[in-house]
C-alpha cells in the first residue's frame, strides 16, 4: 500500500533515539534489529528486538500518531447520531493523515492526499475545499484541529464537546481565603449537629472576620457559596452525624491487611447495643446489649452474651466462656453436635473428652485481642486475666473502628440475619422504628440468649463468609467451621480448653466468712458437705481479715466456689450450693436477684426472695405473652387499684323512685333518734 506508515512498525531507514544516541535502522532479521551509528564513529551493532523496545529512552522518530492508546471507555452508551458523526471525522481525518480513508488493498491515495506529493498544510485545505464543495461547510483551521485532536485523543476527540465526560468545575477561581474558611467551617462539623448549608456559609464568614479582620475579603454570592460547599463537601455534611463521624474516622491511607494463619491468632472483642426490644429480668421492656468475640482467621463467633447493662466483669466472663466448649443444650437437633459436623471431631475429642456432648463450635484459644477503649476492656479486671491466660492486649487507637472491622461487621450481619427476624425489632435509628413496637409479644432476655446461641450453632457456624475464600479458588467461600478444620491441618493448630479450674479463676471473686449455716453472697446462702472442715475457721489469710475467696458468675448464681486456703490443699475450689436452688432450678443472673430483693422490703426474708425469683422467672419462661395494655391504660389501672384499696366502701341504699314531673321534688326528712340511755340499758344483748 502507499500511504504514510501507522506507528507501532519498525522498518528499515527508521531513525530510533536508543542508550541517548541516534541510530537509523539498517536491517530487521526476525527478532534482531541491525543498526547504524549517524555519527558513524562506531559499527553497526545488533540489538534484539526486546532489549530495544525495554530501553527507557527507546523513541521512533517521526512516528505518525502517539505512543498512548486514547480511552475510548466513556463513549459506550453515546447517542447513536453523535457516534455516527465522530465516525464520519474520522474517515476524512485519516485520509488527511495517511492518504487513504480505509486503507484500501488495491486503489492508491488521490492525487491530492498523496503524502509523497503533498504537505500536511496543503492536504488539510484540501479537505477543506473537498467538504465545502459536499455541502459541509469548513475551513483548514476546523480540519487541523480535528486531525490534532485525533492524534492526541483518537475517537474521542472527534466527539461533539457537548456530549464529552465533564468534571466538575472546581474553586480555582475563587478567592482562597473564603475556600479555606469554608473548610475549616467543614471541619467543624465532624463531631458537631447536622446543620444546613447556609449555616456553613454563615460560619465561614465569621470565620474569615476572625482570622483576617478588617481585610477579609467578601463573600461570594449566595448561589455561589452553595456550589463551593458542594465542591468542598459530601452529601454527609448535612446529613447522617453518625456516617460523617465514621468517614472522619477512616485513614487517608489504603486500609492494610492483618494476614493470620492460625485459629485464635487475632480475637477481635466489643459491644453494642441489640435493636432489639426485649422484657427485662424485672419485667420492663427494654433493649440489651450485646458483648461478642470473633477470631479473624476463621470468622467464629467465640462467644455471644447479651446484658442489659456491661460491667467491668462481663468481659472476663465472655473470655472464660470462650475457651471451654460449647454445651449442647436441651431441644437443639443433634445436628448441632460437633459429631456431626465438618469439625475433626475425633481428634479433638482425643485432646478433651468433654467434646463428646459440645456443639458444633470450635474451642479457640486467643492470642491476641483486640478491643476499643471503653472501660469494660481497658479494665484492671479484663487485663488480669489476659495475663493470667498469655494473651497479649492490644486496645486500638481512640473511636477508631477501621481498627477492628471484624467485629463491626459481625455486628452488622446479626442485626441483618438474626436481629430483624425477632419478634420486637425497633431497627438501627429512630426513623426505621415502627409504630408500638413494644405492644408486640417480646422474648425474655434469657429466650433471647438461648435464640441467639442456637441461630451461632446453626446459622453463623455453617454460613459462608465472603471474607473467607480460598486464594487458589476464589469462587468458593467457606464457612467458620470449613475453615477451622482447614486451618488446623495448614497450621497444625491442637487447641486445649482450659479446664474447669481455670474457667473458675476468671470469675469475679469476692471475699466471705464460711459459717456454720454457709457463707451469704447478697442474702443468698450457699452451703455443701464439702465445706464442714472450713467451717467458722479462718482462712490463714490476714490481709483479707482471715476471710475465704469466693468465685461467682453473675449470669448463673446457682454455685458459688470457695478456695481451700489450708495447707496440703492445693488452693482446690470448693462448690457449694444455693440453699434454695430447687425452688429455682433455672440460673438466673445477678440484675435480677437485685430487682426482686429490693421490691421485698429493706430486710426479705430468704425464702420469699426464692419464690419471688421464682415467680419471675416461670413468668418469663412461658413464652412471648400477649399484648400488653397500652401505657395509658396502665396508669389508670395502676391508680385505680391504689385508691381503691384505701377507700371505704360506700354504704348501699336502694334508689329513690324517679318523679313523675320534671319539676324538683323534695326530699323526705328522716329526723335522728334521740338517745335514751335508760333503754339502752333495757335493750338485751
Amino acid at each position: 500500500m502507499t500511504g504514510a506508515r501507522r506507528g507501532g512498525f519498525l522498518g528499515c531507514g527508521d531513525r530510533v533515539r536508543f542508550r541517548g544516541d541516534y541510530f537509523t535502522v539498517l536491517r530487521v532479521s526476525g527478532t534482531l534489529v541491525v543498526l547504524g551509528d549517524d555519527s558513524m564513529r562506531t559499527p553497526e551493532q545488533a540489538v534484539r528486538l526486546s532489549e530495544l523496545q525495554s530501553d527507557p529512552d527507546f523513541t521512533v522518530l517521526g512516528a505518525a500518531t502517539s505512543a498512548r492508546v486514547p480511552a475510548s471507555s466513556w463513549l459506550v452508551g453515546l447517542p447513536k447520531d453523535v457516534m455516527q458523526q465522530a465516525r464520519w471525522w474520522e474517515r476524512h481525518v485519516l485520509e488527511v493523515i495517511r492518504g487513504v480513508a480505509d486503507d484500501p488493498v488495491d486503489a492508491g491515495p488521490k492525487p491530492q492526499y498523496d503524502v509523497a506529493l503533498t504537505t500536511m498544510v496543503a492536504r488539510e485545505r484540501a479537505k477543506a475545499d473537498e467538504l465545502t464543495a459536499s455541502g459541509y461547510l469548513t475551513s483548514a483551521r476546523t480540519v487541523r484541529r480535528q486531525r490534532q485532536r485525533y492524534e492526541a485523543q483518537g475517537l474521542a476527540g472527534l466527539v461533539d464537546g457537548r456530549h464529552r465526560a465533564r468534571h466538575p468545575s472546581t474553586a480555582s477561581r475563587a478567592d482562597q481565603k473564603v475556600i479555606a474558611a469554608l473548610r475549616a467551617a467543614i471541619d467543624e462539623t465532624v463531631d458537631a449537629s447536622t446543620r444546613t448549608v447556609s449555616y456553613l456559609i454563615w460560619r465561614a464568614g465569621q470565620l474569615l472576620v476572625q482570622e483576617h479582620g478588617d481585610q477579609a475579603p467578601p463573600m461570594p454570592p449566595r448561589s455561589t457559596c452553595y456550589r463551593l460547599v458542594a465542591q468542598l463537601s459530601d452529601k454527609h455534611t448535612t446529613g447522617s452525624a453518625r456516617t460523617r463521624r465514621s468517614l472522619a474516622g477512616q485513614p487517608d491511607k489504603p486500609f492494610s491487611h492483618l494476614p493470620v494463619d492460625a485459629p485464635g491468632e487475632v480475637v477481635q472483642i466489643d459491644t453494642t447495643p441489640l435493636d432489639v426490644l426485649v422484657l427485662l429480668p424485672n419485667g420492663i421492656v427494654g433493649r440489651v446489649e450485646l458483648t461478642g468475640m470473633i477470631d479473624v482467621a476463621t470468622r467464629t463467633v467465640t462467644a455471644a452474651v447479651l446484658t442489659p447493662t456491661t460491667k467491668a466483669v462481663d468481659a472476663s466472663v465472655l473470655l472464660a466462656r470462650s475457651v471451654t466448649p460449647e454445651p449442647m443444650r436441651p431441644g437443639w437437633v443433634d445436628a448441632l453436635r460437633m459429631a456431626y459436623s465438618v469439625l475433626p471431631h475425633r481428634r479433638l475429642l482425643a485432646v478433651d473428652e468433654r467434646l463428646e456432648h459440645a456443639a458444633a463450635r470450635p474451642v479457640i484459644i486467643p492470642d491476641t485481642i483486640v478491643c476499643d477503649q471503653g472501660k469494660v476492656f481497658i479494665s484492671n479486671n479484663f487485663r488480669s486475666s489476659c495475663r493470667f491466660l498469655g494473651i497479649s492486649f492490644q486496645p486500638t487507637h481512640p473511636a477508631s473502628g477501621a481498627n477492628k472491622p471484624h467485629v463491626e461487621r459481625l455486628f452488622a450481619s446479626v442485626g441483618t440475619l438474626f436481629a430483624q427476624f425477632v419478634s420486637g425489632f425497633v431497627g438501627r435509628s429512630a426513623e426505621h422504628r415502627g409504630f408500638r413496637v413494644d405492644q408486640q409479644p417480646l422474648w425474655t432476655m434469657l429466650e433471647l440468649q438461648a435464640l441467639l446461641d442456637e441461630w451461632l450453632i446453626a446459622g453463623w457456624q455453617n454460613r459462608p463468609h465472603d471474607g473467607l475464600r480460598d486464594p487458589q479458588t476464589p469462587g468458593r467461600a467457606f464457612t467458620p467451621n470449613e475453615k477451622y478444620a482447614a486451618l488446623v491441618e495448614a497450621a497444625g493448630y491442637v487447641p486445649v480448653a482450659m479446664t474447669a479450674d481455670d474457667y473458675i479463676e476468671l470469675l469475679p471473686a469476692t471475699w466471705r466468712r464460711v459459717s456454720a449455716g454457709g457463707l451469704k453472697i447478697n442474702n443468698r446462702t450457699y452451703d455443701s458437705a464439702v465445706l464442714n472442715p472450713i467451717r467458722r475457721q479462718p482462712s490463714g489469710i490476714a490481709s483479707r481479715r482471715d476471710l475465704w475467696e469466693i468465685h461467682y458468675d453473675p449470669y448463673d448464681v446457682a454455685h458459688v466456689w470457695v478456695r481451700d486456703h489450708r495447707p496440703n490443699s492445693a488452693s482446690r475450689w470448693l462448690q457449694a450450693t444455693w440453699k434454695h436452688l430447687s425452688r429455682a432450678p433455672i440460673p438466673f443472673g445477678e440484675l435480677a436477684w437485685n430487682h426482686v430483693r429490693a421490691g421485698l422490703g429493706p430486710k426479705p426474708d430468704e425464702t420469699a426472695v426464692a419464690d419471688a425469683v421464682h415467680r419471675l422467672l416461670a413468668k418469663a419462661n412461658n413464652g412471648p405473652p400477649q399484648p400488653a395494655l397500652s401505657a395509658r391504660d396502665r396508669r389508670v389501672a395502676a391508680r385505680t387499684a391504689a385508691t381503691s384499696e384505701n377507700r371505704p366502701v360506700p354504704r348501699q341504699h336502694p334508689p329513690a323512685p324517679e318523679p313523675d314531673t320534671d319539676e324538683p321534688q323534695p326530699g323526705k326528712v328522716i329526723p335522728l333518734r334521740v338517745f335514751d340511755p335508760a333503754e339502752e340499758a333495757r335493750r338485751p344483748w
